[in-house]
This record gives structure tokens, C-alpha cells and sequence, in this order.
């Protein structure tokens, strides 16, 4: 967010190596099945391996195989392993699912460590909170599921940069479905983003975790975190304090909805705020928005959940609860919003989804 690491060279595995007329025969063929390709049918599958026993040894390499203007379904399949690299899913290549092929979602990682201050190889400045990110997808119906992706960046080690923030995942794409995995980072861990600001961009987040201390669920994104675990970290010198959400909404959209999901961590109680209202460029035409429904607050939340920010008034902007529980909620008061039960009727995922439901594809 605006107040707010060495690149490893992408090559095919030793075995199964593809060359490069092998690669451009894949490449016509896949062209050919996604021009043909309808809902229904069946997902090309690339996988990936550090070993060399995949098709591909980073998963960048798996992406660049997939051909532009790809609209069919492409499963890549990554093995148990670290990955360290950036991976980036362009515009062009629509409906690609990034899946662990481990027991859990902890045998697969992706992670690396830029910030937003961190200066670009070749010179041309810093990578900016946006550019930041580990996994960045773009494309409409992104999916991953069982892995996780990190942000390592060591803000104790870097106190002298100027931008902190480091992006795990970024998502600026409409229907992204993000299920059973693990994004973990410190500031700025989850970016909720869109293509632009006019356009739509639907997320649903089940059965996962998002770790971190500072505006670490952000953006644009009409989103909803279902039935996950958010897990407050402490900071680099070990204190306590943060805030989880910093919607950046458009006026005629809906923001984030947290619900039937947990908010806990080691960190002191009464240390964290549910959220702030991020006005990106100081656009005073947004209209930030984000409900906490049916969700348990452990006793790190404070009991004036919500604070300004950047000179933004929380009042001005959407901010409520609705039937929270546990040791952090509280009572309606005008320092804590409630939804009405008329209200939270209007509120339920469904409104955020907009006719659409996701599913594993």
C-alpha cells in the first residue's frame, strides 16, 4: 500500500525436458484443445517437480506454456517442494489453477521475498507494494488450492528500506476461488485487487489461512473469506499491533465480507484492529467497505474495532459487525457498528458472488 529479493532463472527439469520444438508442438496442441475447449471439458494438466520428475522444475515455466488467449481450464499440478520464484498468470491466460499435489497444503510452497522497496534487477527503480508479490494473477478464474505462498521478507533485517510492504499473493481478476491454502506474510500479506477500477473483480476464499500484522487483507476486490482462519503475527521487534483489514472499495460495490471464520494469534489482547478504510491516492470518491459476520474474535481485537486512516474517517465509509462471538466481540455501539437482521440479509455471500458459484474446476 502506498504509506505504507535475487531472481532464480527459470529452467526446465533435467528429466522430461521438453525442447524447443517439443515445446512449440505442445503449444500448437494445447492452442487447438483450448479453441475448442467448452465449460465442460475435461482440464489439461502440467505438472511440476523440482526433482525433474514433472514436466517443468519451477512454476513459471509450467505458466509460460500455457498459450495467450487461453480460456480453457489448466491444472498445474507442483509437487511437494519450496519453490522459491515469483510467478506471474498474465490477463491473456485465463483459468489456470495452481494445486498442490501434497497431503496438505503445507507440502507445497511458494515463496519469495521482495518488498516495495526492493530495487528492480535491471535498474529501473523499486518493485512498489503492487509489484511485490510472490504469486501475482491477473487473469479471470484463477484458482489454487491446497499450497501455500509466502512472503519472506525480513523487515527486521531491512528497518533502513524505505517500503516494508511485501505482498505474498495479488489477485486483480474477477471469479478467482482461492481454497484450502495458506498465505503468509507480515504487511500487506493478501492483496484483493482488480484489473481497474471500474472493472469487477470477485474473489471467495474457503477453508484457508491469511497470516500477518499490518492492512494485511487490502484492496479493490468485491471479496469474501469463508469459513478460514485469519492469524495475527506480531511485528519485526516483537510488539503487538495491527490491523487486518484495508478495504480500498469502489462507491457502487461491496467490499470484503469475513464470515463463519476465526480471528486469532499470539499477540496481546485489545492490540488489533478489524480494519481501516484505504483510500489509494487519496480518492476521496471510494467508499471502503468490509463486514465481519458470524465470524469468532479472540481477545487480541480491541473494543473500538475500527480506525482512520490517512487523514479518512472510518465514520465516513462501511464498516459493521454482525454476530460475532467470542472474548473480541462486542455490543453495537457508535464506535461499533451492528447490522440489522434486515441489514445482514442484504449482506450474505451470495450478494458478494453476484450469480456466480465457485467451484473446483
Amino acid at each position: 500500500m502506498a504509506a505504507k529479493r535475487r531472481r532464480t532463472a527459470l529452467r526446465p527439469g533435467p528429466r522430461r525436458a521438453l525442447t524447443a520444438g517439443a515445446s512449440a508442438v505442445l503449444a500448437v496442441a494445447l492452442l487447438q484443445t483450448f479453441g475448442a475447449a467448452s465449460g465442460a471439458a475435461a482440464a489439461t494438466t502440467l505438472t511440476v517437480a523440482k526433482d525433474g520428475s514433472g514436466q517443468y522444475t519451477s512454476v513459471q515455466a509450467a505458466v509460460n506454456a500455457i498459450p495467450a488467449g487461453n480460456t480453457a481450464r489448466v491444472v498445474v499440478s507442483i509437487k511437494p517442494g519450496t519453490y522459491r520464484e515469483l510467478v506471474k498468470i498474465p490477463s491473456t491466460k485465463q483459468n489456470v489453477t495452481l494445486q498442490g499435489s501434497g497431503s496438505s497444503r503445507k507440502d507445497t510452497v511458494i515463496v519469495y521475498n521482495n518488498a516495495s522497496g526492493t530495487q528492480k534487477p535491471d535498474g529501473s527503480g523499486p518493485y512498489g507494494t503492487s509489484g511485490s508479490a510472490t504469486v501475482a494473477a491477473e487473469a479471470n478464474g484463477f484458482q489454487a488450492r491446497n499450497l501455500t505462498i509466502s512472503n519472506d521478507f525480513d523487515e527486521a533485517a531491512n528497518q533502513n528500506m524505505s517500503g516494508l510492504q511485501a505482498v505474498a499473493l495479488r489477485t486483480a481478476a474477477d471469479k478467482v476461488f482461492l481454497d484450502s491454502v495458506i498465505v503468509t506474510g507480515d504487511q500487506d500479506t493478501l492483496l484483493l485487487d482488480t484489473a481497474s477500477k471500474a472493472t469487477l473483480g470477485r474473489v471467495y476464499m474457503s477453508n484457508s489461512y491469511v497470516i500477518g500484522n499490518v492492512d494485511f487483507i487490502f484492496g479493490r476486490a468485491t471479496a469474501v473469506i469463508d469459513k478460514s482462519v485469519i492469524t495475527l503475527k506480531k511485528r519485526w521487534d516483537g510488539s503487538s499491533a495491527g490491523y487486518i483489514a484495508a478495504p480500498s472499495t469502489a462507491a457502487d460495490r461491496k467490499g470484503f465480507l469475513i464470515t463463519g471464520s476465526t480471528v486469532d494469534g499470539d499477540v496481546s489482547a485489545s492490540s488489533f484492529y478489524l480494519g481501516r478504510p484505504w483510500h489509494a491516492g487519496g480518492d476521496a470518491s471510494l467508499d471502503p467497505m468490509a463486514t465481519f459476520r458470524g465470524t469468532t474474535l479472540s481477545s487480541a481485537i480491541k473494543s473500538d474495532p475500527w480506525t482512520d486512516m490517512s487523514g479518512f474517517s472510518w465514520r465516513d465509509d462501511r464498516f459493521a459487525e454482525y454476530r460475532n462471538t467470542g472474548p473480541g466481540s462486542g455490543s453495537a455501539s457508535s464506535n461499533r457498528p451492528q447490522l440489522s437482521d434486515s441489514q445482514a440479509a442484504q449482506q450474505e455471500t451470495a450478494d458478494w458472488l453476484a450469480g456466480w458459484t465457485p467451484s473446483a474446476s
